[in-house]
């Protein structure tokens, strides 16, 4: 699978939305990741329906919606529904794992399931025939501009171990502390896609940096 960034909009301008999105629309990334927060399953409150809809209309690529809330099965089709190509949701966050996948895959999109740093990835191995894709949080979920934790690349490489073991093609995606910087092995540990938020939206030219991001 070649390379992809999803830049997260939880660490674009909210005061110009439809510019940061217009831009990542024009730029060399291939998704736009979108953190929907509830304020309880982390500590932080993001984005709705109704942002993710202003979102669908500024951009045609992939809208890659990440859900950090509890019970996701409730919301997981309306999200889809929005306008979500993607949707993830975590695994300590539903006692219905099997039950939140059918509902997102029913309602038309792609199925994802994550996992905190702290959770180890062997819970998902039973799991994996069902979902599109795994993403790996590489800082605790919640706020942006956190520092990568480098265990996560071990978790990466455990993910891509267990897929090919299986015979599965399953995207692994990795989200947080991600730049130039560091990119490359990210990727060489096995990574098809790059959540990238303030390393993006803060550098003085964000679409260069996406490039970056690509050749690392």
């Amino acid at each position: 699978m070649p390379r992809i960034v999803a830049p997260s909009m939880l660490s674009a301008d909210f005061g110009h939305l439809d510019r940061d999105t217009r831009m990542v629309d024009r730029s060399a990334a291939e998704w736009i990741h979108i953190d929907v927060m509830d304020g309880v399953f982390v500590p932080n409150i993001s984005f709705g329906f109704p942002v993710l809809k202003a979102i669908r209309k500024a951009s045609a690529k992939c809208l890659d919606v990440h859900l950090m809330i509890v019970e996701p099965e409730r919301y997981a089709e309306r999200f889809a529904e929005t306008g979500a190509d993607i949707v993830t949701f975590h695994y300590e966050a539903t006692g219905d794992v099997r039950g939140c996948i059918d509902r997102i895959r029913r309602a038309g999109a792609r199925a994802g399931i994550s996992v905190k740093p702290a959770t180890p990835v062997e819970v998902l191995r039973d799991i994996l025939p069902l979902v599109d894709m795994v993403l790996v949080m590489s800082v605790e979920p919640g706020f942006g501009g956190q520092a990568f934790i480098p265990e996560a690349l071990q978790k990466i490489a455990g993910v891509r171990a267990m897929a090919r073991a299986q015979g599965l093609d399953t995207i692994i995606e990795v989200d947080g502390g991600i730049s130039a910087r560091n990119a490359g092995e990210i990727y060489a540990a096995g990574a098809d896609v790059l959540v990238a938020g303030s390393s993006v939206f803060g550098a003085a030219d964000p679409e260069a940096e996406i490039v970056r991001m690509l050749g690392a």
